[in-house]
């Protein structure tokens, strides 16, 4: 699915959420996020600062946000209730590429071994595209914040988002998936195809009030990908009945620092 398609997608729930959920009185808010994002993949060495610096791509994103507290039909706040000024609903569709190679200790300089020539050879990027929804909540009280009686506001969200991705491999040494190429943990085990997957989504952050109808908000977030094909390797494939990585024991992954403007539509 390409981003027109996407974005053509968030639009139009956006607007439809807009014309269905205004009838019971909810209000709306759009923005924009942007920020890097770090890719933990099977490039690089788990818990390795240089993996960890280098594989950072860039994200971008679009919100919008059910807000419970106010009513747009009457232009007044709702019944209180705990939901109505603690919880949001967030729907978003985002965007990300990173970059991707092999650092750490096994392509040191000292390393002289044919599998780090081939490490070293090795290339990679993703290009990543979201769409789905996340529940924030708000320890202080929604009204309060958007009637400026604080400025910040801290939230934490949980949600699912559904993925879809394109990776690209490469090596400067020819062609991969033939020993002269690829390290043996490698081969059979890397695909450049687009695919689809799901995703856990959670995050925290914090809301700074702007101006009486906009927002400026920090988000921090932790995404889980329900496949480990997102980057295009995969070295804990079985061969012959034996997993060939045994330390590769979670599946891509990623976290994202974004920063973001919030309009309030209603």
């Amino acid at each position: 699915m390409n981003t027109r398609t996407l974005l053509l997608v968030f639009l139009l729930f956006a607007v439809s959420n807009q014309e269905v959920y205004s009838q019971f009185g909810f209000s709306h808010e759009v923005g924009l996020i942007t920020g890097p994002v770090a890719f933990y993949s099977d490039f690089g060495v788990r818990n390795d600062f240089e993996t960890n610096s280098g594989n950072v791509g860039f994200g971008i994103g679009l919100v919008h946000y059910l807000n419970f507290s106010y009513r747009a039909d009457c232009n007044c706040y709702t019944k209180d209730k705990f939901f109505n000024d603690h919880f949001k609903i967030r729907n978003e569709i985002d965007y990300h590429k990173t970059n991707l190679e092999h650092f750490g200790e096994f392509v040191d300089p000292s390393q002289t071994s044919i599998t780090a020539d081939q490490l070293r050879a090795m290339h990679g990027s993703t290009t990543v595209f979201e769409i789905g929804s996340q529940l924030e909540f708000f320890p202080m009280s929604i009204r309060d914040h958007a009637a400026g009686a604080y400025k910040v506001a801290p939230f934490i969200s949980l949600g699912f988002h559904w993925v879809s991705y394109d990776p690209e491999i490469s090596s400067d040494l020819g062609q991969l998936n033939t020993p002269l190429t690829t390290p043996p943990k490698y081969l059979n085990s890397f695909q450049q195809e687009p695919g689809n997957t799901w995703s856990f989504v959670t995050s925290i952050g914090v809301r700074y009030k702007l101006t009486p109808v906009s927002d400026l908000m920090l988000d921090s977030r932790w995404e889980y990908y329900f496949s480990n094909w997102v980057d295009g390797l995969n070295p804990s494939l079985e061969n012959n009945g034996v997993v060939a990585v045994p330390e590769n024991k979670a599946n891509d992954w990623i976290y994202w620092l974004n920063l973001g403007y919030i309009y309030y539509l209603d």
